[in-house]
């Protein structure tokens, strides 16, 4: 019977040892998958920036006829950006400066058009339009507050899998750490605003 004891006792710790791992990578799992659904909200709100400037070129082209760049650089940083994706499972920290990239050329596109179009007094009371900018400066918005629940969200996931006991499970099973979102170089400064439009 005393030698029994013993073997009770090492099955008991492996039991609670088991037991300890699985509910550790299902919390893991659980925070990852969170982190990754986020994720696929913040392409959700970029889609919807996507489709909307769509709208709004049409609704420029067909109000004034002005700086056809303008308009062209709006085009092509929508099509940069829509053609830069990034799997969720696999975001690096390379994969997300790219996107991120992609996405502030039509953020400054978009500025550009929307500064340029103020020439233009029936345009900026056109209904339409002013809709428009109004859905933009909303999606804006939605853009930044996803990123911010995003970075929340994997930043969480990131802390976890470094902790102790916890970073041992994480190592074993594969979970490696999440590319958050930063901002660009330099925006840390205020920008210049110059309504210089000659």
């Amino acid at each position: 019977m005393k030698k029994l004891i013993p073997v009770i006792i090492i099955i008991g710790l492996l039991m609670v040892a088991g037991m300890w791992y699985v509910n550790t990578n299902n919390n893991l799992v659980e925070m990852k998958g969170q982190a990754t659904k986020q994720w696929a909200n913040v392409e959700s709100s970029y889609q919807r920036r996507s489709d909307l400037i769509g709208n709004l070129v049409k609704t420029v082209q067909g109000a004034a006829d002005f700086e056809r760049g303008t308009l062209k650089d709006v085009i092509e940083a929508r099509s940069k950006a829509t053609s830069t994706t990034i799997d969720a499972n696999n975001l690096t920290p390379e994969k997300l400066a790219a996107f991120q990239q992609a996405q502030s050329g039509l953020s400054s596109a978009l500025s550009r058009l929307l500064v340029t179009v103020e020439r233009y007094p029936d345009l900026k009371s056109n209904q339409n339009f002013l809709e428009l900018q109004s859905q933009l400066e909303g999606t804006e918005n939605r853009i930044n507050v996803e990123r911010n629940r995003f970075n929340d969200l994997a930043g969480e996931y990131n802390i976890k899998i470094e902790k102790i006991p916890t970073n041992i499970i994480a190592n074993i099973a594969g979970f490696d750490a999440m590319a958050l979102f930063s901002s660009k170089p330099g925006a840390e400064d205020a920008p210049d605003v110059d309504f210089n439009f000659d």
